[in-house]
């Protein structure tokens, strides 16, 4: 017997009729004699539905206020899986965040979980009631409902099987498992059985959906094995039924990878923005004083590039931005002093993954002559250990994307 974590989002849970095949994916795991706990997000569309009430109620509405009417789409899918459960004979209970306890920071629509007491969760558990748990929201220090921020559930999942220990968050999507790129864009993409947490940690935060950065954190953190599978499967399904491991994606950690490929996959992020400045003085302290005005302004900075003149003197720096924040990014720089700036929207990132670029060189050189040789210009670059990320115009996106994949051996067969 396992103790499980199942989450469900949106999609998942959209109609009646969805919720119903989420309780017979519950009833499965019950029957075989897991203790299971559910994580729900609100039906598809009723969080957006709910935040354009709250902005057509007043723009400057009280984020206190916001976290309570936004978080009602959560307790009404909980509530509903809950009845479909016990009318499908399953012991089933709803919990709030408030109820568990999740307790979190006081960073209304934005919060952080600070702590999770789960002992009354464990104890309905041991006497073998499901737990529908309303995702994405806790309690704040000032005992007012707080939300995580959006693809707060998944978050809320995995926090959740690391404070009661589960054998493992299955994370049931739209999707049957974590690609080595996206399948809309390369037909030859092809599903991991494997990804190691820092991996999936890399592809999340340079564009892959999948599964909410934070979410991957705190699995990486708390060494939570996370199985991203299909809602949309069958309950019933024998390729369920009859397979020791059911289609998906274990998100687990190096160890549990026998052999690691060099490259795991190709991630890419759209609209992304370029913003150079020219000419700025090469002294101490420059690049707090251009880069400390944006994250006081809630900008994100992602690739920097600084190139120091012949002289000595002068250095030009360029950076990265998400294209929505271009037009803000600079004019914060010009009111902190700096008048040649200029950039460029219009631009995509792409980044290719992998942890065996630890042991192997050239990985690198691969990708640049590739790229070169189709006539793709590379506008930035920036590595990690087991990244690179190039800035390239978005009109090459889908060129780029399938001549990388296809350069380090990712094609299915």
């Amino acid at each position: 017997m396992a103790r499980l974590v199942m989450k469900f989002g949106g999609t998942s849970v959209a109609d009646l009729d969805r919720i119903r095949r989420v309780a017979r994916h519950v009833k499965r795991e019950v029957d075989a004699g897991h203790q299971v706990a559910v994580v729900v997000s609100a039906m598809a569309g009723e969080t957006n539905r709910l935040v354009e009430l709250c902005r057509d109620a007043s723009p400057m509405h009280d984020a206190r206020e916001y976290d309570s009417i936004v978080a009602s789409g959560e307790q009404v899918s909980s509530g509903i899986l809950a009845i479909v459960l016990q009318a499908m004979g399953v012991d089933a209970r709803s919990w709030l965040g408030w109820q568990i306890t999740l307790k979190t920071d006081d960073a209304h629509g934005a919060a952080r979980i600070a702590d999770i007491d789960s002992k009354k969760l464990l104890e309905r558990l041991d006497m073998g009631q499901v737990a529908v748990i309303a995702g994405f929201q806790g309690i704040a220090p000032d005992d007012r409902i707080a939300t995580l921020g959006r693809g707060g559930s998944d978050t809320s999942a995995v926090a959740i099987a690391a404070a009661i220990e589960a054998e493992r968050c299955d994370i049931y999507t739209d999707v049957d498992g974590v690609y080595t790129t996206d399948p809309r864009i390369v037909p030859q993409a092809r599903r991991l059985d494997k990804v190691s947490f820092e991996e999936m940690l890399e592809m999340a935060s340079s564009g892959a959906k999948v599964l909410q950065v934070r979410s991957v954190e705190l699995a990486h953190v708390y060494n939570v094995r996370t199985f991203v599978r299909s809602s949309f499967t069958a309950p019933d399904d024998p390729s369920i039924l009859n397979a020791d491991i059911p289609p998906g994606t274990l998100i687990c950690s190096e160890d549990e990878i026998v052999e690691q490929q060099v490259v795991t996959g190709i991630a890419y992020a759209k609209d992304e923005a370029q913003i150079s400045l020219r000419r700025v003085p090469d002294t101490p302290g420059i690049a707090a004083k251009i880069f400390g005005p944006l994250a006081d302004a809630n900008i994100n900075v992602d690739m920097i590039v600084q190139i120091v003149s012949e002289s000595g003197n002068e250095t030009d720096i360029t950076f990265s931005t998400p294209a929505s924040d271009f037009e803000r990014a600079i004019e914060t720089l010009n009111k902190a002093g700096f008048d040649d700036v200029g950039g460029d929207k219009g631009l995509v990132k792409v980044s290719v993954i992998g942890v065996g670029m630890r042991s192997h060189a050239g990985v690198a050189a691969t990708a640049f002559k590739a790229l070169s040789q189709k006539g793709i210009n590379i506008i930035a670059i920036t590595t990690s250990e087991i990244k690179i990320s190039i800035l390239i115009d978005a009109a090459y996106t889908e060129l780029a994307v399938r001549t990388l994949h296809s350069v380090y051996g990712l094609d299915a067969e």
